[in-house]
């Protein structure tokens, strides 16, 4: 079983370094980008000039932000999922973004039915935060089972004995663009959601519920935008390049 750990890449970052890379690389970044409103999941193989541009920013001025803030502020103490073995780092996203999901997809669903119903008249957007949520919600439980039970499992026996072992025959890249797509979908219904909600902003008149609701909502995007993340922009890829040389050795 190989336990090694991998280096980020190389400075110097410039504009034309992926926002991925760069997330991937020093994962508390991420919190700039959302501020920014820039998308470093779904939208990580962008380079941070075209990310910049995408929103009407100034690409050099982000990068001298992050380095001014990382000068400031140096890595936490967290895991950096860059230096996780692919076993270690799939173990790592189930037994933390999985098992998030598994707790608060279902109390989310209470949360929106009970506030769409209480509230939906006054607030007719309600019901279709509800709505959206329940596909989302249902997409990402389908989402999990994929990964836990056909390529998490691959892409383990992928480093440890050289071979996936797939059920899907030999080629790793069709889950691995499948998940991607998912990826995608539940990225639109994320800003979907932000949108109807007014970027989850509760009415002066919210209850509790309300205000739980909202709140637990953006605490989804965030975990859910770190999630795919971490997949999109570390996992895969080093996934398929393990395969790919072993395959083309």
């Amino acid at each position: 079983m190989s336990h090694a750990t991998f280096a980020p890449t190389a400075q110097p970052y410039t504009t034309q370094t992926t926002v991925g890379q760069l997330v991937a690389d020093r994962p508390d970044r991420s919190r700039l980008f959302m501020k920014l409103g820039i998308d470093y999941c779904c939208g990580g193989k962008l380079t941070l000039q075209d990310a910049a541009e995408k929103k009407g920013l100034d690409a050099a001025s982000i990068l001298a932000t992050l380095t001014a803030l990382e000068t400031l502020e140096p890595a936490g103490s967290a895991p950096n999922p860059a230096l996780m073995s692919l076993t270690a780092l799939a173990d790592h996203i189930v037994g933390t973004h999985h098992a998030y999901l598994k707790e608060e997809l279902p109390r989310l669903a209470f949360l929106t039915r009970k506030v769409a119903a209480v509230h939906g008249d006054d607030h007719p957007w309600l019901r279709e935060v509800h709505a959206v949520y329940t596909g989302l919600a249902e997409e990402l439980s389908s989402h999990l089972q994929k990964e836990e039970v056909i390529l998490f499992p691959a892409i383990r026996n992928l480093e440890q004995t050289g071979d996936s072992g797939a059920p899907f025959g030999a080629d790793l890249s069709h889950p691995v663009l499948m998940m991607e797509h998912e990826h995608a979908e539940a990225g639109e219904a994320l800003t979907k959601l932000r949108a109807l909600t007014s970027d989850f902003t509760p009415p002066a008149s919210a209850c509790n519920s309300f205000r739980a609701m909202l709140d637990g909502l953006e605490q989804l995007e965030r975990d859910t935008h770190e999630h795919i993340s971490k997949e999109n922009n570390i996992l895969f890829p080093r996934a398929m390049a393990q395969f790919q040389g072993t395959h083309h050795a």
